[in-house]
Order: structure tokens, then sequence, then C-alpha cells
């Protein structure tokens, strides 16, 4: 068909739609320079040398291959260091007698990895439990649906302020109460995560559909009835999604707040490493991939099953395995199995 066989109405419309794209890609070209030009210059006002690094990389491999390599668990629980039993061997001695030696060394008021990352993930739990119940009353409260506009933005802007300051910060805020131990980890954790939580319960909220909320008003239900069972009944399952993985995020809080004193893995790190114990120090950076990995394998098969129509979700031990499965990276075969 010729370009003259066109309708014209049906022709400018192409045309313009032709031009709206250009003009999009235009858009996005400029701004790909901008970040561009902002990353160049901002690792020339920070003193970044790429001539300098690139030199620097052999040494660095050296360093770590023969000072964080082969990974020495002697520390992985308090029979592993009283017996010195070193390197991997650590590990398959820690289970005999069926684990015995790791419940010893809960119980036991010596540092241990089997320890310091239980006490890790408790941080990063109890300091999303603390949170859940003041972030749920700020979440709905700066919802403009449950508070009319601009009164919202009293609780809005108080969780921009708890959110503006991050956990590392609000562990040396309670100092007051005590210097940087467990205790005021877990208060800093808690209230980081009020404001990262209750930012997420006030969006959800935000987007939820209006028809069931008049239909609990046309029965006479009073404002508390219509929040509960006409806009939370709607956002209940998100809710708890988005804690599970705010509970992600905190215990990697809680490693980071270790290394300032809050105890954990964090803590064992940084001793292995002023005591230039590097093989030890690797040995705790893995336990870090394992407890972080863990927790969110079990944290995104809970979420997986909490979606509407989740049926057939794959367990912890299929997901597991589809990490070693190449045709999952490579995009090939049916991605439902």
């Amino acid at each position: 068909m010729s370009s003259d066989s066109i309708d014209p109405a049906v022709r400018e419309r192409l045309e313009t739609l032709d031009r709206l794209r250009r003009l999009k890609y235009l858009l996005w070209a400029a701004i790909l320079g901008a970040v561009v030009g902002v990353t160049y210059w901002g690792l020339g006002f920070i003193g970044f040398q790429a001539g300098v690094v690139a030199n620097r990389f052999p040494a660095m491999y050296e360093f770590i291959s023969r000072g964080f390599f082969p990974p020495d668990f002697q520390n992985f629980t308090v029979y592993t260091k009283d017996n010195n039993i070193t390197g991997l061997q650590a590990i398959p001695a820690s289970f005999r007698n069926w684990g015995q030696p790791i419940f010893e060394s809960f119980q036991s008021s010596r540092l241990s990895l089997v320890k310091a990352s239980l006490v890790t993930l408790l941080l990063g739990f109890m300091g999303t439990v603390i949170a859940f119940p003041f972030a749920l009353i700020l979440g709905v409260l700066g919802s403009e649906r449950v508070t009319p506009f601009p009164f919202n933005f009293l609780f809005r802007g108080t969780l921009s302020a708890i959110r503006a300051i991050p956990a590392i910060v609000w562990i040396f805020l309670y100092i007051p109460i005590g210097p940087p131990s467990q205790i005021t980890a877990v208060l800093a954790i808690g209230t980081d995560s009020i404001g990262n939580l209750g930012r997420l319960f006030t969006d959800d909220l935000e987007e939820i559909e209006e028809g069931p909320i008049e239909a609990i008003r046309s029965t006479g239900a009073s404002s508390t009835q219509t929040v509960s069972f006409g806009m939370l009944s709607q956002v209940s399952r998100s809710f708890i999604a988005w804690t599970l993985y705010i509970l992600e995020i905190n215990t990697r809080i809680a490693i980071s707040l270790g290394v300032v004193g809050a105890g954990g893995l964090g803590l064992m790190i940084r001793n292995s490493q002023d005591l230039f114990e590097f093989q030890q120090t690797a040995a705790g950076l893995i336990m870090v991939f394992i407890v972080v990995l863990g927790i969110e394998l079990i944290s995104s098969r809970i979420r997986a099953r909490l979606r509407p129509g989740e049926h057939s979700s794959k367990g912890v031990v299929e997901a597991v395995r589809d990490l070693f499965n190449p045709n999952k990276w490579l995009g090939r075969g049916d991605p439902r199995n």
C-alpha cells in the first residue's frame, strides 16, 4: 500500500506517534547523559583515580588469596575452639552427638560463630517485632483515606523524620540508655524500621479499592470498623509481605551494627580483623552470606505463598536447587518449572 492511499488523519496520527517516540528516545538519552556526567564529576570530586586503583588490584588479590583463604572456622563453636579444630573440619565436628557443641555454644557466654549468627538473627527479628505496631499506627494515620489532608502529613512527617536517620546513627542517639550494645541495637533497628515500614504501609493504603470501603460504610460501620474491615482487610497480605522484607533488611543492619559494638557476626568480624586473623574474618563473612541468604530464602518463600493464586509455590529446597540450575540463569525451558 502506497503512502498516498493512507487516510490523512491516520497519517497525521502515525507521524505524531513517531515524533513522540523520537522525543522519548531523546529524553532517555538526555537522562543517561546526565547520569554519566554527574558520575564522572563525582568521581573527580572524591579524588578517584582509576590508574591507582588498577595498579593496586594485584596487591589486593594477593592479600585476599593469601590472607583470607582458606577460611578458618576454629571459632565455629566453643568445642572447636577448645579442641583446636581448625579449617572446614570444625563444621562437621560441631555436629557430633546430634549437634551438642552447637547447643552448648548457645548457652556459653563465650563468642562463637553459631552464637553470633543467632544473636544477629534475634536482633533483626526483635527490632522488626517492636517496630510493627508503631509502624502500623503511623502508617494507617498517615494515609489520606484515614486522616484528612493536611493532617495526615503530621504522621507522614514523623515517618520521614525517623527514616531520615539511619540505624547506625540511632544506636548512638540511644547512648543515654547505654553504650552500643544488643539492647540499644534492638531499639535502633526498631526505630529505623518504624519509618521504613510505616511508609510502605501508607503507600499500600493509598492504592486500595474504594468499593469495599463504601460497602462497609453503607452498613453503618464506625470509622474504626471501616478501617479494619474495609481497608486493612485489603492489604493484610501485603503488610505481612512488607514486614518480612523489612526483616531481611534488618538482618543486614544487625550485622553492620555489630561492627560498632552491638554484638553478633559484625563484632566477631571486627575483632578478628583487629587481631589480623584474616582467615577467621573470612569464616565470619561466609557465615554472613549463609545467614542473609537463609533468611531471604525463607522470607521469599513465605511471601510467595501469600500472593493470591500462588498454590504451586516452590519450597526452600527447590529454591536452593534452582540457584545451581543453568537453565534458570539463561532463561531456557519452562519458567514455571
